[in-house]
């Protein structure tokens, strides 16, 4: 996998950067926002390593720009900023997981194969998937909500497209845990929160229908809308022999 390595410290970017290589990886590794930029243009990476403390600008602002700009490239933040409340920043950011320093290096790998997998292109026996108001392009792994594209992070489309294969049934936090990460990782429950309320702000704050739902103390459900349900009576004014 080709991977970028954005990293200021030099001590942690030559191991991480060596642990990468010998892992089989081609990886480059810049130590600023500045350099990162020109990597993405001259040589767009499959996933990106992102430290947070960066010399030039924030690792949460370059994420938010590469976002607003429309890469959806995978992105794994690793930095010493370990709090729930940093934590919440990143992914919110647009961030597809987050792992705090000091770390694992077999689980960066583990996480790193993970997100990778979920912005691979699917199979073309399995390309589209349309439920309700909703078209998945499983392929391109682009969505449509009544005609209308709504970009989606690699996370927030693989959260998607689970919920959508199992309509109006009960999808737990553990379910989504395992299909994401291949294991119940330690403290994951609010990094799937944090994902799903992301996904909802997209796809269902925009329309008058809400297709996720939350089951308290269970999970979420994916809530195909009854097209047959009949419309509500249209109010009408009273004739005179009613209003009298």
């Amino acid at each position: 996998m080709k991977l970028l390595l954005v990293e200021d410290d030099p001590s942690i970017g030559r191991a991480v950067h060596r642990g990468l290589l010998e892992a089989g990886h081609r990886c480059h590794w810049v130590t600023s926002g500045g350099e990162a930029r020109h990597q993405l243009k001259e040589d767009p990476p499959q996933a990106i390593v992102l430290d947070l403390m960066l010399p030039d600008c924030s690792g949460v602002d370059l994420l938010k720009d590469l976002r607003a700009a429309g890469d959806q490239t995978p992105i794994l933040i690793l930095t010493a900023l370990g709090s729930v409340e940093q934590r919440v920043a990143g992914l919110e950011a647009g961030a597809d997981d987050y792992l705090t320093k000091p770390f694992e290096f077999i689980e960066l790998l583990a996480r790193l194969s993970a997100i990778a997998r979920r912005s691979q292109k699917a199979g073309p026996a399995s390309s589209r998937l349309e439920i309700g108001p909703l078209v998945l392009d499983l392929a391109l792994r682009r969505v449509q909500r009544e005609g209308q594209e709504i970009a989606l992070t690699p996370t927030e489309f693989s959260l998607l497209e689970f919920l959508a294969r199992f309509p109006d049934q009960v999808v737990s936090r553990r379910m989504l845990c395992e299909h994401l990460w291949d294991a119940s990782w330690e403290g994951v429950t609010n990094v799937i929160e944090v994902h799903m309320t992301r996904l909802r702000s997209k796809l269902d704050r925009p329309f008058a229908t809400p297709l996720i739902g939350t089951v308290r103390g269970q999970g979420y459900r994916f809530q195909v809308p009854d097209e047959k349900a009949p419309e509500p009576p249209a109010a009408r004014s009273p004739t005179a022999t009613e209003a009298n």
